[in-house]
């Protein structure tokens, strides 16, 4: 393991597994599509690829298999931007994959079949990663998904959210997926988890499968200890409570709603990751309460809009120097500035991030 500070640091960090994901060439049953088009998944590596794709600087810190699939990844998931160097190969250990059918994860006829038991990120241990690397971010972004993998990776994330002098900002998704869990214990290691981290994404529809919450503030009453706490409140939008709020009148914090934007909706999947990435985009620039709920809406209205699960590749320089900031980063800056009645009556259709739509009109500039 490498000395503690020998680690290059970066905005964000994030831990945990990503498969190869196979997407079905049409609609229907997964026993009727005939063929699948390759692609990556995964929460974690989603948001730091969204935020590479935004400008900033991350890593992500995960093991896959010494196999094609891992190559494949690991290359994939580097073509953003994003540091791949600390992923672990596991020589024992096959990389997950999994296979879904087209359309909203929502709906009653959505299938995925995962092959991940056994796989190499479900080895994910304190004893076999490079902590330095994991801790050497501004913010570490975990979620509940790797917990759920296996008691090895439950013991990495109590050790990643333990108190010390030093810790990252800890960003934690409580992504709860019922049928990962090997035991009914499940919702409580994620409310002890989320109640360890600093800043809390949770969906109001999974606080009330989890753990039987109903609203906001209920959710925020069960989370007490974190800083600020983002409820996901689907397409009517997303409510904040910050104590670091210069408004700050109470301990639960300054509550924020800010509703979503109508969008034309493309592709229903990887809009909660992209959400995400776009607040702690936000945050790492200092920007108001208000403004990180906006660019979230933003960054998940980029990928609905889109025919894929995640945003567009950065464009690279031919000297090979970093990507310049994206034009769409500048636009979303605009659109987020919005006064309340312009941000009231926005509508994203694709091609928002490509050219400036009639709604930028009397945006105000940053």
């Amino acid at each position: 393991m490498d000395a503690v500070g020998s680690v290059d640091p970066v905005d964000v960090v994030a831990l945990g597994e990503s498969m190869v994901t196979f997407l079905p060439s049409r609609p229907g049953r997964l026993a009727d599509v005939p063929s699948f088009e390759r692609g990556i998944g995964g929460a974690e590596s989603n948001v730091v690829c969204a935020l590479a794709a935004a400008g900033h600087s991350t890593r992500w810190v995960g093991r896959v298999g010494a196999d094609g699939f891992g190559d494949h990844l690991v290359e994939a998931i580097g073509a953003y931007g994003v540091d791949v160097g600390r992923v672990r190969r596991d020589p024992e250990r096959p990389t997950g994959i999994y296979f879904r059918t087209a359309g909203d994860r929502a709906g009653d006829a959505h299938e995925v079949a995962y092959y991940r038991a056994g796989s190499a990120a479900s080895a994910m241990a304190v004893g076999n990663m490079d902590l330095d690397a994991i801790r050497a971010g501004r913010i570490l972004h975990l979620s509940g998904i790797t917990a759920a993998l296996s008691d090895d990776c439950l013991g990495l994330l109590r050790e990643l959210t333990a108190p010390r002098a030093g810790r990252p900002l800890i960003s934690f998704d409580v992504n709860h997926r019922p049928g990962l869990w090997r035991d009914p214990g499940g919702p409580r290691v994620l409310l002890e988890l989320a109640r360890a981290a600093d800043l809390v994404f949770v969906g109001d529809d999974e606080a009330r499968q989890a753990w039987g919450l109903r609203g906001a503030r209920a959710i925020r009453e069960a989370l007490p200890e974190p800083e600020t706490v983002v409820v996901k409140q689907g397409e009517g939008g997303a409510t904040v409570f910050d104590r670091g709020a210069e408004d700050c009148e109470d301990a639960s914090g300054t509550a924020t709603f800010v509703r979503a934007p109508k969008v034309e909706v493309v592709a229903a999947v990887g809009a909660g990751d992209a959400f995400a990435a776009g607040f702690l985009s936000a945050t790492l620039r200092g920007l108001p309460v208000r403004d990180r709920l906006r660019h979230g809406h933003l960054m998940a209205a980029a990928v609905l809009t889109a025919p894929g699960d995640h945003l567009p590749l950065p464009a690279r320089r031919p000297d090979a120097a970093p990507a310049r900031r994206p034009s769409w980063r500048d636009r979303a800056d605009r659109l987020a500035a919005l006064d309340d009645a312009g941000w009231g009556t926005l509508r994203l259709g694709p091609g928002w991030t490509e050219a400036a739509a009639p709604d930028e009109e009397g945006a105000r500039g940053r």
